[in-house]
């Protein structure tokens, strides 16, 4: 069966929930979902950022463009 769901109700069931964000550039973020907006920009708590799948640094608060995103994992 093919889920329909819209992609901001997916995300309203994701947060305070762990994701990985995949973004252009072969770059990324995982941490927990604390918030997001119509344009899917979104908003990490104690976040890693990815660089081709090795942690480059830590973040206690990342704010994630959502023209950036090619996919998110939950």
């Amino acid at each position: 069966m093919v889920n329909t769901a819209k992609p901001l109700s997916m995300l309203s069931k994701t947060l305070n929930k762990p994701v990985i964000v995949e973004l252009k550039g072969n770059k990324g973020f995982r941490g927990t979902l604390d918030g997001f907006d119509p344009h899917m920009n979104l908003v990490l708590k104690n976040a890693e950022e990815l660089e081709s799948g090795e942690v480059k640094r830590k973040l206690e608060l990342a704010i994630v463009r959502g023209d950036n995103v090619i996919y998110i994992l939950t």
